[in-house]
Formats: C-alpha cells, sequence, structure tokens
C-alpha cells in the first residue's frame, strides 16, 4: 500500500499545471508531435532506438512507463512501416529485440532536427542575460523533480559531429578554461584554429569525432586526426561540468582508440598540459605514457606542455 503524499498547496499544484499547459503548447509537444504523423510516445520510441540501439521491447516499455499493449501497437505499425525490425532476443526466447531500420532513422532524423529548430526559436528571442537565466532555472528544475530518479535513467550517447557542433567545442574550450583555470582568450584562439584546420583538411576515411550527448544536451568532444600513415592523434577531448563522474570522458577516449585501431593505425599521440589531472587519468589507465614534457607560457599561465604515446 502506497503511503499518503504530504499535503501541497492547492496553488501550487495549478501553477505547475498552468506551466504545463504553456510550455505543450509553445513547443508543439501535443498531438501531432512537431506537426509530424507521430505522436509525442512514438516520437519517444524512436528516439530511444536511435540513440540506444537494439532494445528489449520490455525494456524499452519500462523506460518510457509505457502499457505493454500500447506499446505493441506502436511496434505492429513500425514494423509495417519497416521502421524497424522485430527479432527473437538470442539469449531470452521469451524476449522480442526492437532494432531500427535505415528507413526508421530516415523517418526520425528530420524530426529531431525539427524539435532542434523549435528549442532554437523559444530562445531566440531572449537576450544572453535571460537564456542563462532560463538555463538556470531549468537545471534546478530537472535537479528538483529528478532527485529521486536513478543515475542509469539519464540518457547518455555518443554520435557523430554535425553542422554548428564545431562552433560549440571552441566556445566550451574558451568558457571552461577561463572558469576552472583562469586561462585568457588566446586559448579559445588556438582551439579555433585547430577546428578551422580540421574542417579544412577533414580525411573522412582516416578522421572521425564525437560528440557526447546527455539528456540531448551537447557535454562532450573527442576527435581523432590522421598524423601520418601509422599515426593519429587524439584531440579536443573535453566534458562539461553537468557530466562529470558518468564515464564519458573514457567511452569517448574508447570510442578514438576503436576506431584508430580498426584503421590499422600504429600509434596514437596526443598533447596535454600539466593541472589536468582527470583527463591524464583516462590516459593513463588505457596505457598512454608521457614521452616528453617542457615548460611553456600560454594563455596567461606558466604551464608544462605534455606529449602522451599509445604503441597499437
Amino acid at each position: 500500500m502506497n503511503a499518503p503524499l504530504p499535503p501541497v498547496d492547492p496553488a501550487q499544484v495549478r501553477a505547475l499545471r498552468a506551466f504545463n499547459r504553456f510550455y505543450t503548447q509553445r513547443s508543439g509537444l501535443l498531438d501531432p508531435y512537431l506537426g509530424s504523423p507521430f505522436s509525442l510516445t512514438e516520437a519517444r520510441v524512436l528516439y530511444e532506438l536511435a540513440h540506444h540501439g537494439p532494445c528489449a521491447a520490455s525494456e524499452l516499455g519500462r523506460r518510457l512507463v509505457l502499457d505493454a499493449g500500447y506499446l505493441s501497437r506502436i511496434v505492429r505499425r513500425f514494423t509495417t512501416s519497416k521502421w524497424i525490425t522485430r527479432a527473437p532476443s538470442p539469449t531470452d526466447a521469451r524476449q522480442h529485440v526492437l532494432t531500427l531500420t535505415p528507413e526508421g532513422r530516415a523517418a526520425f532524423e528530420p524530426l529531431q532536427q525539427r524539435s532542434r529548430d523549435e528549442a532554437a526559436r523559444l530562445l531566440a528571442p531572449l537576450s544572453s542575460e535571460h537564456r542563462s537565466a532560463l538555463m538556470g532555472a531549468l537545471s534546478q528544475a530537472q535537479a528538483l523533480l529528478g532527485a529521486d530518479a536513478p543515475a542509469h535513467a539519464r540518457t547518455a550517447v555518443l554520435r557523430d559531429v554535425r553542422p554548428g557542433d564545431m562552433g560549440w567545442v571552441v566556445q566550451q574550450h574558451g568558457e571552461l578554461y577561463a572558469r576552472e583555470h583562469g586561462w585568457n582568450s588566446e586559448f579559445e584562439g588556438f582551439v579555433a584554429e585547430i577546428v578551422a584546420g580540421m574542417i579544412r583538411q577533414h580525411d573522412p576515411a582516416w578522421e572521425r569525432g564525437w560528440i557526447a550527448e546527455l539528456d540531448g544536451e551537447r557535454v562532450g568532444s573527442v576527435f581523432v586526426v590522421r598524423k601520418s600513415e601509422t599515426e593519429a592523434q587524439l584531440r579536443l577531448l573535453i566534458l562539461t561540468p553537468a557530466a562529470r563522474g558518468l564515464g564519458l570522458g573514457a567511452r569517448l577516449t574508447d570510442a578514438c582508440l576503436d576506431f584508430v585501431r580498426a584503421k590499422g593505425y600504429r600509434k596514437v599521440a596526443l598533447w596535454t598540459t600539466s593541472g589536468l589531472e582527470a583527463s591524464r587519468a583516462i590516459y593513463s589507465k588505457r596505457g598512454f605514457v608521457k614521452v616528453h614534457s617542457e615548460p611553456y607560457h600560454g594563455y596567461g599561465k606558466d604551464l608544462e606542455g605534455q606529449t602522451w604515446e599509445l604503441q597499437l
């Protein structure tokens, strides 16, 4: 038997419900979702399969808190449309695994972009100060309402780089290193030069980048750049404070190492600097060793530059 809820001011209940009505109308969350042929629930099913890969139907239902019959009807429709495949689980014959097909991904991508565009439309009229205030209020609301949610309930994914991501990478490096290490704007310029060179000279056959998202928001990045036929370079690994402690730094690094091994590189190098203990711990754990260091003055600080390498 559930314990009785503590009393709540009816005016506060009305205020929360009023906000829910206001936001769903402003953000296009009412059915059909963002003017698409999907309901909000159907869009959530597509999102989970797009970002988490194959998933048992029972697990998907638990994640989304969906009635089994309702989910079954969605699965039947998506299977008929050839957006998903449904196959018995190799480990449990009682379970069925759902997989998003290329056709399903093609149907979902425009919806995801429309969602991003709609969020940008809501934010565009606000000043920088008002946007910051809104982000703070949303973060606080999520923290308060999600205080009892388990850590695994958060959605963390690695995805390919898309237009607009590289500007975010530059911005995050500039803001984070200024705030946490006191570096001046020279560092942001340095990162901007790296990013510009990577974009101009990108070789998709031998190079790749990843963006980490947490609950749909960008929180990290890393890139593999080709130095020679046998050597790759790991660059621009970063995580925002909100994403730390969840293992995303390790996942980003491992994605790089899986890629360079698959491509047949024999060595991975990276350059880092003193004071970045968390990232160096990730490198050390994976076998990187420091092969060179030298003091230098940069970004308004006296620092030590370090070159680390991993032989494959």
